[in-house]
């Protein structure tokens, strides 16, 4: 399987077994009902495309047989068909347990007829299976709640361990039945509000409509009260909700911390060093979403600590230090955060050499290096591009990669600290929210931009004039009061026009002074921030991307990176540009998994792509907007591939638009049919080249 879609497997797994379900269903209906023969045909074509898509052999081919066997409806069909779903169910349960399915030859041979009579007697009607629910993961190693007289495993992602008391299940089940309860009681309060609204339209024509304000706007203000009592309410229950909710992602950090020192005994073996790590807090609680966004980033320090900084038995006597290094992997809670510790007592970092480096870099010039201390110096070390491989040696092995990892710590809303001296080791500490939930955020306008920022980093808030403001040494600085405020203008790096009156919000971020310049501050609102998708990740300002409560998306801005304005001032100013407008294809499918996978290919290349599940919704989003080219497949439920592509080209307006047809029928007389019917181009999905679907959609849409 590609490794780029083994995220897609839970996604192909829960669509597979909703198909079979109704596959099965639809097996009592086959010898009198001939639209039982169609849905159980489709579904199986279904399925046995997506598992060509995501080279499941085992299932295509058991469906791919089980569709030959419907296409000639021989005796029993039925009974085969039993057969087939029973398989096909074990195999879909196979795949969601991370396994490879095998082909079941007997089966194969029912279903080709070369072993009719082998098949077991079944009842007629009957024996109709539905695939059995997705078993539970138990967890690999036993936790206090795993003791618990009422702890439940529930399923989870391969590699996880997740316990959960059922008491806890119960409450959140009650919990959630009681919010919805609370939100169906605003409903009465809408209809007063609709009443009221009435009442002020027949107002209009009273004689003396102020008489009829004045008692609508008592009965207003009665509504608003009790409008505002029920919000209250709906939200004290939401977040009790939501505490419960976050418990159960909380768990004890002990197998993290028992494989990462595994893992550095296991290095230290291969690179002839010894080392011994002290493993402390593994029973701290921490959110496990957040552990797994935090895997590699622990990964590569243990792997910095032991490789680079940890030294040779042999130097470590000459410095008369113990034969073993020593490293300490430590997790503590404090408060509504847990500081989480990686250190080591080896060779440091030399600061001198970083400044060095970081001038050659360009990151800073002579005289900013030379007033700078050992702290300013070492966080110059999460600067993005400021180490390679090829100068590890300089500086003791640090630097590579640590703006990845801070970049991930800066994501999850958490800090990151370093401390280090040479010969005596390096100690880094990151420091996370103990459960992931919503951020609050200042929302920003940044000329036509706007843009997000962790409120938690913004202390204060000053507004200047443009006549305040002074460059100085290629630093942009403020003068408020009596004193000089270095920050950074967002508006510029953005390219925006700068605003006659300027607001410096001033903060810290890891440690570090932050002032950044905006037009404004819009508002404060509490959202759940996620990583940047690829089309993004360029802007190394932003961490994120959240979603505000109005459903516009909006870049949030790392505080961290902000603070870092030696290195941005090497950032050069960005220019206006005019925006470059992306080809928008449509993309037809009514499997889950195909259409998510081909969306994947044709987004990564710079489309816009709307994906819809069948040629109604075709044929709707066509008339709604414009579109560079159309990828359809062909079995589909209602109008087909080939009878969308007849009639679009049946239309005058969408005569010449481009239409690639996608489809697993890769006989020729149905590549001839799709072609016939006005297709630009057909592939086969058993085949698709990624390259070939992208090089053809661009090249018949122009771009």
């Amino acid at each position: 399987m590609d490794p780029e879609f083994v995220d897609l497997i839970p996604l192909f797994v829960e669509e597979a077994r909703d198909r079979v379900e109704r596959l099965a269903g639809a097996l009592p209906r086959l010898g009198s009902d001939p639209q039982a023969l169609i849905e159980a045909k489709r579904e199986l074509h279904t399925v046995k495309g997506a598992g060509r898509m995501l080279q499941l052999g085992a299932i295509a081919e058991l469906c791919h047989a089980a569709e030959e066997a419907v296409a000639q409806a021989p005796p029993g069909l039925a009974r085969l068909l039993t057969r087939a779903v029973d398989a096909l169910s074990a195999m879909i349960e196979t795949v969601s347990e991370g396994g490879e399915p095998v082909p079941d030859p007997q089966v194969l041979d029912l279903l080709a007829g070369r072993a009719v009579a082998e098949a077991p007697d079944l009842p007629a009607a009957a024996a109709v299976a539905v695939p059995p629910p997705a078993a539970p993961e138990s967890a690999a190693e036993p936790t206090p709640a795993a003791a618990a007289p009422l702890a439940a495993p529930v399923a989870a992602p391969a590699g996880s361990d997740v316990r959960v008391d059922t008491a806890a299940l119960d409450a959140i089940a009650e919990r959630a039945t009681q919010v919805r309860i609370m939100a169906l009681a605003t409903h009465p309060v809408v209809e007063r509000i609709y009443d009221l609204a009435r009442l002020a339209e027949e107002g209009l024509h009273e004689p003396q409509p102020t008489q009829v304000l004045a008692v609508l706007s008592t009965m207003l203000r009665r509504v608003a009260v009790e409008l505002e009592g029920s919000q209250r309410r709906l939200v004290r229950s939401a977040d009790e909700q939501l505490e419960k909710m976050l418990a159960l992602q909380l768990q004890p950090i002990r197998a993290q911390l028992f494989s990462l020192a595994r893992y550095a005994r296991e290095l230290a073996r291969s690179l002839h060093r010894e080392v011994e790590v002290e493993v402390e807090g593994e029973e701290t609680r921490l959110d496990r979403r957040i552990v797994r966004e935090l895997d590699d980033a622990f990964l590569h320090l243990v792997r910095n600590a032991v490789d680079h900084g940890i030294e040779d038995p042999e130097v470590r006597a000459g410095r008369g230090k113990p034969r073993a290094g020593r490293l300490r992997l430590a997790a503590s809670a404090e408060g509504s955060r847990v500081r989480l510790v990686i250190a080591d007592d080896g060779s440091g970092i030399d600061v001198r050499r970083v400044l060095e480096h970081a001038v050659r870099l360009g990151l800073v010039d002579q005289a900013t290096a030379a007033g700078m201390g050992k702290e300013d110096a070492l966080r110059l070390l999460f600067a993005p591009g400021f180490s390679t491989r090829r100068n590890v040696s300089e500086i003791s092995g640090r630097g590579v990669g640590l703006d990845v990892v801070a970049t991930a710590v800066n994501r999850l809303g958490g800090e990151l600290f370093l401390d280090s001296d040479p010969r005596q080791g390096t100690t880094i500490r990151i420091e996370v929210p103990v459960a992931r939930r919503g951020e609050q955020v200042l929302l920003l306008k940044v000329g036509q931009l706007r843009l997000g920022l962790p409120a938690a980093a913004v202390r204060r808030a000053l507004r200047i004039s443009a006549a305040q403001v002074v460059e100085r040494d290629g630093r942009t600085i403020a003068k408020v009061g009596g004193r000089l405020v270095p920050f950074v203008p967002l508006a510029r790096l953005y390219g925006q026009p700068a605003a006659d009156r300027l607001l410096i919000l001033e903060g810290a971020a890891s440690g570090r002074e932050l002032a950044v310049a905006v037009d404004d501050v819009l508002g404060e609102q509490e959202v759940l921030v996620r990583p940047l998708p690829r089309a993004a990740a360029a802007d190394r300002l932003l961490e994120g991307l959240a979603l505000l409560a109005t459903g516009e998306p909006v870049g949030i801005l790392s505080p961290a990176v902000l603070s870092q304005r030696e290195y941005l001032r090497a950032t050069p100013l960005a220019r206006e540009r005019a925006p470059v407008q992306r080809m928008r294809v449509l993309l037809v499918d009514d499997s889950l998994v195909t259409r998510e996978m081909e969306r994947r290919l044709l987004e990564d290349a710079g489309f816009e792509v709307a994906a819809v599940g069948d040629a109604d919704e075709a044929l709707s989003r066509l008339g709604e907007g414009s579109f560079g080219c159309v990828v359809t497949d062909i079995e589909m439920p209602g109008m087909d591939g080939f009878e969308l592509t007849a009639h679009l080209r049946s239309m005058e307006h969408f005569a010449q638009l481009p239409i690639v047809v996608v489809s697993t029928r890769d006989r020729p007389e149905d590549r001839l049919r799709g072609l016939k019917a006005g297709a630009d181009a057909y592939l086969t999905k058993q085949s698709l080249d990624a390259g070939e679907l992208v090089d053809l959609v661009r090249r018949l849409g122009g771009r």
